[in-house]
């Protein structure tokens, strides 16, 4: 059998996105602190764009 990828949707990527930042906000915090809350306000955003994405829907 064959396997079509299909489109990632904009939430879906929002999604993979979000926590690909958390877990790098997570792995930061140890070393260096501050970059690690710029990260984490990022995906904050993001987080904010998703939730506005799934009320649409």
């Amino acid at each position: 059998m064959f396997y079509w990828p299909r489109d990632k949707s904009n939430l879906e990527k929002l999604q993979k996105r979000y926590c690909r930042l958390m877990k790098t906000a997570y792995n930061l915090a140890i070393k260096n602190k501050e970059k690690s809350d710029l990260i984490h306000d990022e995906a904050n955003k993001i987080l904010i764009e998703i939730k506005k994405l799934k009320h649409q829907s």
